[in-house]
């Protein structure tokens, strides 16, 4: 026996050494690593993957049980529990590529079809026509991977729709809570992965916890919004508490649902999301929808990234939320090419309520609180009252009761949950609170189902209570509230929560790459738990109002990989008011690191006129010229015979239907892209660029002619920073457009100076 038909990666004599030293650190402590081996280097004695991966571990540990998972689509390699001396004898190994420890990921939590203009009955893709190819979307599976779902919301009923594809390979898991029966023809697919956090938690200790059973079903409410807020059935009379009342649905109703539980009580481990992307991918899903990431690793140590890529190569769709960390810049979450990463804006739905200050000032904030209310007569106001020095934040155990006790009291926002705040109010004895924004979140005002009346409002508002209550000996405030307002204006609005760029893995390619409704969301809920997420809140909905970044393609293309290049060129920067998108962060104009090519526009996306079409290949030339190693090129392409022949000068030189221009030490920055015409031929383009006064930005050629549908053409920007122009550490954005009469085609321009 040669020494590659054993563990396939040390010779024999080294072997018996090696288990002897095993047995000397198996008591050390050990954690989840993801091991990462090369592509195709299985020695042909194993005869699957498994086998082979499974010989090289046990070729370093005694524990029968350290292998976790074993990944064949989205990942080469396999998760274990490993130590410290265990890892190090595993990155000796010439098949391994390195190995990671596993990376705890965050949620992004999130009258839309409405406000985007999608059909109300039918949902956009039924009966559509683009690009030559017709695609029911009774046909499209979408696979959501967060904290699972729950199965009895009449959001996945599947009154009316025919049979299951026959493609499909998913199943529905049981547990001790979750019957395969409840999967029906719209929810297809129900399954869990919790080995990662098995390990992370000391072994299975965690299921003795009544509210962390082993099974598919949604404990924490995430899953089953985001589920239904991407594909959810219609159903009227739907709302929270009262609020929103109306029909509740999903950006494709018709679409399927397929869960993958990856997410549980501390958060969501790398080695769990990579099984669910393995497992969607050999399952069959059209669109991964991920509302969870975190970090700015490089490529070929994040996860989500490396099973996406495969993810695309297969045609499957791949949208993940750009993160909740807004308005810091850079922190951006989900910033790979092949992903589309979606922010958050605001709706044109309200929730008002408001504050009448003893002074008769009536200030306007927003509010979910459905319970009784205060009454019309005023009570005491208080604000940083005691010695405790965290009691403007309402932390726990910050409010002496002494002080509030029937009293309304105002709590800065910031540091801990905003519902936890009224929660600490009411404990200490407090009647109401006013939840007043900071600087940090500006005029951004999210509602919340509060347990106490409760008011949020604007840091502008905030400051003007706050000075009344410095100003007046006995301040005094009462709280109303108002219901649901539509029609409001301006939307449109960045959320301040919204995670901006630019994109600190790769400063050339803009990110994030559009907004899409997230405030404010009306979807299906868990009913295990209550609307603000509180183990105290023991009230019960079928349906919760929630925040957070998420976007489903609703779009009729056979393969919806092609949808990113496809939504990118036909976006909208103007509001509901013809004005540019504002950012409720700052109470400025937004810009395109906050909302990328700008605001979704499905209707116009259905016939683009042009796109920019990225192929594998492409991509690879990309990854190349990141000046990354073959073996990491590999590890993200899982292919054995790249070498990197083809690379672009630059990485902003990928044909991604926007511009990122760094200007470090040079004056001059060249991209060229490639547009392909589908829409009619003879179709005759020209260009309009704006850009700032410091840099000068040329077009050529800036008349593009496509005489058939389906002609490629090339152009080629330049841009050159003017001499004398002083910009260190400032950004400037603008834009190139191609357009006819029937089209315009719009990439943004984000051009900076210095890096950060």
């Amino acid at each position: 026996m040669g020494s590659s038909s054993m563990a396939g990666i040390w010779p024999l004599a080294v072997l018996p050494l090696l288990l002897s030293l095993s047995l000397s650190i198996s008591t050390t402590a050990k954690q989840t690593y993801i091991v990462h081996m090369k592509h195709n280097t299985k020695p042909d004695s194993f005869p699957t993957h498994h086998d082979w991966y499974a010989a090289s571990l046990q070729s370093v540990t005694s524990t029968p049980d350290s292998l976790l998972y074993t990944y064949t689509n989205a990942f080469d390699g396999y998760a274990a529990s490993l130590s410290d001396e265990e890892v190090e004898f595993l990155k000796q190994s010439q098949s391994v590529v390195d190995v990671y420890e596993d990376t705890l990921y965050s949620l992004h939590t999130t009258r839309t079809p409405a406000f985007l203009g999608l059909n109300t009955d039918l949902g956009l893709l039924h009966g559509h026509q683009a690009m030559g190819v017709n695609q029911s979307s009774n046909d499209v599976i979408v696979g959501v991977l967060d904290t699972g779902i729950w199965p009895e919301s009449k959001s996945f009923h599947d009154s009316g729709m025919p049979e299951i594809p026959t493609r499909w390979k998913g199943a529905c898991e049981s547990g001790p809570d979750f019957s395969p029966k409840l999967c029906n023809k719209k929810l297809i697919g129900a399954r869990y992965f919790s080995k990662g956090y098995h390990m992370a938690s000391g072994g299975r200790s965690f299921l003795k916890k009544p509210k962390e059973t082993e099974s598919p079903r949604d404990q924490d409410g995430h899953g089953t919004h985001t589920a239904s807020t991407a594909a959810g059935s219609q159903v009227a009379n739907a709302s929270l508490l009262g609020y929103a009342s109306g029909t509740a649905r999903g950006m494709a109703t018709s679409a399927r649902v397929a869960s993958y539980k990856v997410c549980w009580s501390a958060g969501c481990f790398g080695s769990d999301i990579l099984a669910g992307m393995d497992r969607a991918i050999e399952d069959g899903v059209d669109v991964m929808s991920l509302s969870l990431g975190g970090g700015s690793a490089p490529y070929y140590r994040d996860t989500i990234a490396i099973g996406a890529f495969t993810a695309m190569e297969r045609g499957i769709f791949v949208s993940c939320s750009a993160g909740n960390s807004g308005p810091n810049i850079a922190s951006l979450a989900n910033v790979a090419p092949w992903i589309m990463t979606v922010g958050a804006g605001t709706l044109d739905r309200d929730f008002p309520a408001y504050a009448v200050m003893g002074n008769k000032k009536r200030l306007a904030g927003v509010s979910l609180y459905s319970g009784a209310g205060m009454g019309k007569k005023p009570v005491g106001l208080v604000y940083k009252k005691g010695s405790n020095s965290t009691c403007n934040l309402c932390m726990p155990g910050s409010l002496e009761p002494q002080l509030v006790r029937g009293k309304v009291v105002i709590c800065d926002r910031g540091i801990n949950p905003r519902v936890e705040k009224g929660a600490v109010v009411r404990d200490a004895g407090g009647v109401g609170m006013i939840l007043a924004n900071t600087a940090e979140s500006g005029e951004e005002l999210v509602a919340d189902s509060h347990l106490l009346p409760a008011v949020a409002v604007g840091r502008k508002v905030g400051d003007v209570i706050r000075e009344y209550v410095k100003s007046d000996p006995n301040p005094t405030a009462v709280l109303s509230f108002a219901g649901t307002v539509l029609g409001v204006r301006p939307s449109p609005v960045v959320a301040a929560f919204s995670s901006r760029g630019p994109n600190l893995v790769t400063r050339e390619i803009l990110k994030p790459d559009l907004i899409g409704p997230g405030v404010n969301i009306l979807a299906a809920w868990s009913e295990t738990i209550g609307p603000t997420g509180l183990e105290t809140d023991t009230r019960k909905t079928q349906f919760n109002i929630m925040s957070g970044t998420l976007l489903t393609p609703s779009l009729p293309f056979a393969n919806l990989a092609t949808v990113i290049i496809v939504l990118l060129v036909f976006l909208v920067c103007l509001d509901n008011t013809n004005s540019p998108l504002q950012d409720a962060a700052g109470g400025a104009l937004s810009n395109p690191w906050a909302h990328g090519s700008g605001h979704v526009d499905p209707q116009k996306a259905l016939s683009p006129g042009l796109v920019y079409d990225i192929s594998t290949d492409e991509y690879v030339a990309f990854l190349c010229s990141l000046d990354y190693t073959i073996e990491h090129v590999q590890a993200i392409v899982k292919r054995p015979n790249i070498n990197c022949s083809r690379k672009f000068n630059n990485p902003g030189d990928l044909n991604y239907p926007s511009f990122s221009v760094v200007f470090t030490n040079n004056r001059v920055v060249r991209y060229t892209r490639e547009l392909t015409n589908v829409g009619a031929a003879g179709s005759i383009y020209e260009v309009a660029v704006t850009g700032p006064q410091a840099v000068q930005v040329t077009v050529k050629p800036s008349k593009l002619v496509f005489k058939n549908v389906g002609d490629k053409f090339r152009y080629t920007v330049t841009f050159v920073a003017r001499k004398g122009a002083s910009l260190t550490g400032r950004s400037e954005f603008g834009a190139i457009v191609w357009r006819n009469a029937q089209h315009q085609v719009r990439s943004p321009v984000a051009i900076s100076w210095t890096q950060l």
